[in-house]
């Protein structure tokens, strides 16, 4: 792209509209899902090619788990196979792989899978990719609250102690020192963020995109990012600030 300052350091992706997309061609929705993959290797090039330093995807909600028991089956084996596939790649191209979410009721094959991948790349200094995984931001504030409870109880804590700074620091994202997100993407024309990153977004650019996500290409991330670049960030104030909070 032609204006290459203020690209966002940390894009949030909520990839919607796979299954539709599969509808829509007479495909099973395993199909859209599979295509969908895809285009995360796709997007994590064109991004860390343009200097962004985390792309967060919405990968599996907590919410995912009332779908049919054949397809949340699939979707699992899918990632841990991509997992599988592209560790190698990953660590080739200086990328460096996170998952935020909680590990239960994840299969084991697939918690062994995440640790490894984790392991293998923590030493990268690339691009972070972070994958939201049996995920859910009212979940994962509900933990960071009990969290610092226990420390209450535990005498290690005063209640007065906690300010947005400290209980950011007990989300899965302030664990992995991980910054909130610049900008969110979400696709296929669905205008809402179904509990993702609820905490982290509260500044963030939002942009929806009509296209599902199987058809999200390099073009429509560089018309979210031209977007942003064009847009006045406040951050509550009334002059612009170009520093995050």
């Amino acid at each position: 792209m032609d204006n290459t300052n203020n690209i966002p350091q940390h894009i949030a992706i909520i990839m919607d509209g796979n299954g539709r997309w599969a509808k829509e061609r007479g495909l099973p929705r395993t199909a859209g899902h599979r295509e969908g993959m895809k285009r995360v290797k796709e997007i994590v090039r064109v991004a860390s090619a343009l200097g962004v330093k985390y792309l967060t995807f919405f990968t599996f909600s907590t919410e995912n788990w009332r779908r049919p028991h054949r397809e949340v089956s699939m979707l699992l084996r899918a990632l841990d196979n991509y997992l599988k596939n592209q560790i190698s790649e990953l660590d080739e191209n200086n990328i460096r792989l996170q998952v935020i979410g909680e590990r239960e009721p994840l299969p084991q094959y697939l918690q062994k899978r995440i640790a490894y991948a984790q392991e293998h790349t923590k030493g990268n200094s690339g691009i972070n990719v972070v994958l939201a995984l049996n995920y859910g931001a009212r979940q994962e504030i509900v933990n960071a609250a009990k969290r610092f409870a226990g420390e209450v109880s535990r005498g290690k804590a005063n209640a007065e102690d906690i300010d947005e700074k400290l209980f950011a620091t007990l989300l899965y994202t302030g664990e992995r020192m991980i910054p909130d997100p610049d900008l969110l993407i979400r696709t296929s024309a669905e205008m809402r963020i179904s509990n993702f990153l609820l905490w982290q977004l509260s500044y963030a650019e939002f942009y929806f995109c009509d296209k599902y996500w199987p058809d999200f290409r390099r073009e429509e991330l560089e018309a979210a990012i031209r977007e942003y670049q064009n847009r006045e960030r406040r951050f509550g104030d009334i002059n612009a600030r170009k520093e995050n909070r």
